[in-house]
């Protein structure tokens, strides 16, 4: 029984994982969506209730009654080829979407995460609701495009107020990346919220004690924990904004939840 996993091609996590699995004697199919069509084919057909066939590399191929199990790693984007025009290759991307797409979401596997668990994930506002519902404890939290509704949050909480991106927070302009970390708003912000009115924000209280953050990863029943501290005042405002700063422990790994 094979695992998939799909990820973009220059992946050194999924690397170590494909080693151990290889380590361990089990069969590994690992590609890329940006692949299809050049160098990754798809033949499938519907057997009943489960679709049956092939995925197929230059040099794998993998049947889909064997995939036990999926990894969604960090797949990119389908590639078409240059000549194709701009509706064509929206035409194309929509078809290979819910075609490719569509037969990977439907195999009986066990995936880490199903792509629709993660297009779920990706909004933050239902991040924070989930987490209050599961009984964590979840900082004040503003979701808005008015700036009247800010100030008035940063009253209540007497200026302690941090933004945060809802989506990615890099932008490409003018030949570079601008990078926004999560800030923590000062006076003179709170005074000046021209432009928060264009679209919306993630307004939070600000965690001025905060130890140490937590990243938990859930497979089954097995907790895998990973210890995040910061040692400067930016790396605790937002671990990305200086990983120099970083330390990393493991906090009982494997447990069973």
């Amino acid at each position: 029984m094979t695992v998939l996993v799909l990820t973009e091609e220059y992946d050194p996590t999924a690397d170590r994982v494909v080693q151990e699995l290889t380590r361990r004697d089990v069969p590994v199919f690992r590609c890329d969506t940006a692949w299809f069509p050049g160098s990754l084919m798809v033949d499938a057909r519907l057997d009943g209730e489960a679709w049956s066939g092939v995925l197929r590399t230059p040099h794998r191929v993998a049947a889909m009654c064997d995939l036990r199990s999926a990894w969604y790693r960090s797949p990119s984007p389908f590639s078409f080829p240059a000549g194709m025009s701009g509706p064509e290759r929206q035409h194309a991307a929509w078809e290979a979407k819910f075609g490719l797409g569509g037969v990977l979401a439907s195999l009986p596997a066990l995936w880490v995460n199903h792509p629709s668990r993660e297009s779920d994930a990706c909004y933050k506002p239902r991040q924070l609701a989930m987490a209050a519902w599961c009984g964590l404890a979840v900082p004040q939290t503003l979701v808005t495009n008015d700036p009247l509704a800010v100030r008035r949050f940063g009253e209540r909480l007497d200026g302690s107020v941090v933004v945060k991106m809802l989506g990615s927070n890099a932008i490409t302009e003018s030949g570079g990346t601008k990078v926004c970390y999560t800030h923590p708003l000062t006076e003179a912000d709170l005074s000046d919220l021209s432009g928060v009115d264009v679209t919306t924000h993630l307004f939070q209280e600000r965690l001025v004690d905060k130890a140490y953050e937590v990243r938990l990863t859930v497979v089954g029943d097995a907790l895998f924990a990973a210890v995040v501290e910061a040692s400067t005042e930016a790396g605790r405002a937002d671990w990305r904004a200086d990983l120099g700063s970083l330390r990393y422990r493991g906090r009982g790994a494997g447990a069973s939840r």
